[in-house]
């Protein structure tokens, strides 16, 4: 039984996978990640834990989780995977792109394909149809645009994420909200509008929001780091 874990900036998710069955998704938000595993380790221990970590890792903690199981694997740029990475410092790329990327390959292979996941960061990364890593791009996120402008200013407001947005604000909280949807919406539309023939994968906690907003054909793959992992799961099991 192995246990897929996917660490991002605001959340973590688990998942118990077992001869290609998969558990319900275990998720946590703004609290102890170590401790979220933990819990789960002891209610059910796994023989391998798959970890895709965008934050640093405790020494003392990756020991402890080593000893709750036969094997740990922490996924970077330098193991063995199921596509190629391009990318100038691969010790600097961050495995929940790796596993995004893995997940796309899985999803749609022999396609050139861009990634969109939405989350504290909005990333943006491209797979090509030879199963290459070929880089991307980092943005922030829709609830980083809006803390930031809230925090950062002196008199800007802190909104909420709007149901309806117009092209021109009539007040300045309009005119905020419009400011981030839009020019995410303006973003998302730029990088289809220079890679027509990709395919379109959206992701992350804010992809179903954006999906419902385009008037381009896209899928939507919940939790694609985690369908990496199960991916990565699968392929490291060959050696």
């Amino acid at each position: 039984m192995n246990l897929l874990v996917d660490i991002g900036n605001s959340s973590v998710k688990a998942v118990y996978t077992s001869e290609g069955k998969f558990s319900p998704v275990y998720s946590c938000f703004n609290g102890n990640y170590f401790e979220f595993v933990n819990d789960l380790i002891n209610h059910e221990r796994p023989n391998r834990i798959f970890i895709s970590s965008v934050r640093g890792f405790d020494v003392g903690e990756k020991f402890k989780l080593k000893e709750t199981c036969d094997e740990l694997i922490v996924v970077d740029s330098k193991m063995d995977l199921p596509i190629k990475i391009n990318y100038s410092t691969p010790n600097t790329l961050g495995s929940d792109r790796i596993c995004a990327a893995v997940g796309a390959s899985y999803f749609f292979p022999g396609m050139d394909v861009i990634i969109f996941d939405f989350g504290t960061a909005l990333t943006i990364d491209r797979l090509s149809a030879s199963g290459e890593f070929c880089g991307g791009n980092i943005s922030p996120g829709m609830m980083t645009r809006i803390r930031a402008l809230h925090d950062y200013t002196h008199m800007l407001p802190m909104i909420d994420i709007p149901d309806k947005i117009i092209e021109m604000g009539q007040s300045t909280k309009e005119a905020v909200e419009s400011g981030i949807i839009l020019g995410i919406l303006f973003e998302l539309e730029g990088y289809m509008n220079r890679n027509p023939d990709s395919v379109y994968i959206f992701s992350g906690g804010d992809a179903i929001y954006f999906a419902k907003r385009m008037k381009r054909s896209i899928f939507v793959v919940y939790n694609l780091v985690i369908m990496g992992l199960a991916r990565i799961a699968d392929y490291h099991a060959k050696f």
